[in-house]
């Protein structure tokens, strides 16, 4: 494993019209095929709100409950599996989308370890459908389950193999340039999601590293010259880079030296892209490949810094008006704490607080892996981080915590207690604000 780290027949979903019994009209089978894909979609926004809940309030309603939660939801998972084989695209597309909610707002990893070769399978197909000019937003759903399958079923041998089996179709959508952008840049975040969590060999690595920097080094070939990366492309660079990013953090370091000389002279190219997720992305690749770096080399120098330093100065200053304010502020944020980095090697600390744990995310490498899972996971990466056992062992929060009712109602604090704590926060909130307002803060 190149990551290390701390520490029945199935049963058909209620033969809807759209699937095996048509209607004679075309009228009654588009209309039923809605109502299936929003009833799908519909039935597991309300259940995965439901187990969220439950989940937040740390066991506050009755254990057989909850239980009882979570069989209604494996009867949905296996309902929705069973519409992925469905002839209608609508259904199908409403079954990945449910099927999405699901994974990742609740644990199901022995549910789904068992079922794996027909998910395998079913992936498969979605991913096919109509090669090489596919069906985007099939594929792009597909895609998005596929890596948070990947997180759910773990690194042992079975999560392995479920990857293995769809990793070169991956590969084949995300260098196919006829297929939809959406269905690339999702088939590159799973590629790097699904590499860093099953892996089995530094060879799959390799390869799948190499893929996702074809993807993104073609608009910064060239040393000194400035990209030109069309709007459309935009996302796809950004994410092929966040996720080859990702795959750096578990890269052995007998391969780091080489992709730094190949890599950091080009990379600052891309922070003058016209989209500012793209940039900021740029700059906290930079930043992580800075981390590396100088953890092979303790005095590493590079030889541009202080051309560098001095376009991310001006990134952390900038003040166009062209630029939607949120993204100004976006931007310098990031840049200021990238240049401190690049110029001080001190690297900002963020608190990320989950039921009654605390994650510190203190350098480059965890920021990034922490991102990832965030961008797949969502709403539900609190839950996660609370009972998955992956990401408490990427994390090093070390085993899941079981506590009772009692001990977690005693740690609560009670409303008023929380109302002077916010009202607290706020009033000084608004005196530093107060004292520093937007030109000023952007001083360095």
């Amino acid at each position: 494993m190149p990551r290390a780290r701390k520490g029945s027949a199935p049963r058909r979903g209620g033969q809807r019209r759209g699937g095996g019994a048509r209607s004679s009209t075309q009228a009654d089978s588009g209309s039923s095929e809605d109502e299936a894909a929003s009833e799908a979609h519909s039935t597991t926004s309300e259940c995965a709100s439901q187990l969220s809940a439950a989940a937040e309030e740390g066991l506050g309603g009755d254990a057989v409950e909850e239980q009882g939660q979570q069989e209604d939801l494996e009867e949905k998972v296996k309902e929705y599996v069973d519409c992925l084989t469905d002839k209608s695209a609508k259904t199908r597309q409403g079954a990945l989308e449910s099927l999405r909610l699901a994974l990742a707002a609740r644990l199901l990893p022995d549910f789904l370890l068992e079922r794996r070769l027909t998910l395998a399978d079913a992936l498969e197909k979605c991913l096919k459908k109509g090669l090489p000019a596919g069906k985007g937003e099939e594929q792009a759903l597909a895609a998005a389950v596929l890596g948070l399958l990947c997180v759910q079923m773990g690194p042992g041998p079975k999560g392995e193999e479920f990857f293995h089996s769809l990793q070169p179709l991956l590969v084949s959508v995300l260098s196919d340039s006829t297929a939809s952008l959406a269905a690339r840049l999702h088939c590159a975040s799973a590629l790097g999601l699904g590499c860093y969590v099953a892996a089995a060999d530094i060879e799959d690595l390799v390869s799948c590293l190499t893929c996702l920097e074809g993807v993104f080094s073609r608009s910064c070939s060239g040393r000194g010259s400035s990209p030109v990366v069309p709007t459309s492309l935009q996302g796809l660079l950004c994410a092929a880079l966040q996720a080859w990013a990702l795959l750096l953090t578990i890269c052995p370091s007998t391969h780091i030296g080489p992709i730094l000389d190949r890599q950091l002279p080009r990379l600052p190219q891309l922070l003058s892209s016209e989209s500012v997720n793209l940039r900021m992305a740029a700059g906290e690749t930079i930043a992580l490949l800075f981390e590396l770096a100088r953890d092979l080399e303790e005095d590493f120098v590079y030889e541009d810094t202080e051309a560098l330093c001095s376009e991310l100065r001006t990134l952390a200053t900038d003040s166009n008006k062209y630029r939607a304010k949120a993204d100004r502020r976006r931007q310098r944020s990031t840049f200021r704490a990238v240049l401190h980095f690049v110029e001080g090697g001190e690297c900002e600390e963020e608190t990320i607080r989950f039921g009654l744990e605390v994650l510190y995310v203190d350098s480059w490498a965890r920021r990034r892996v922490y991102a990832a899972f965030k961008d797949a996971l969502g709403s539900g990466m609190h839950h996660h981080l609370q009972n998955n056992e992956l990401l408490r062992d990427i994390f090093g929060l070390g085993p899941v915590l079981v506590l009772d009712a009692a001990a977690l109602k005693a740690c609560k604090i009670s409303r008023f207690e929380k109302h002077l704590y916010n009202a607290a926060a706020f009033r000084a909130r608004t005196k530093a604000r107060s004292r520093v307002r937007d030109k000023r803060a952007d001083v360095l």
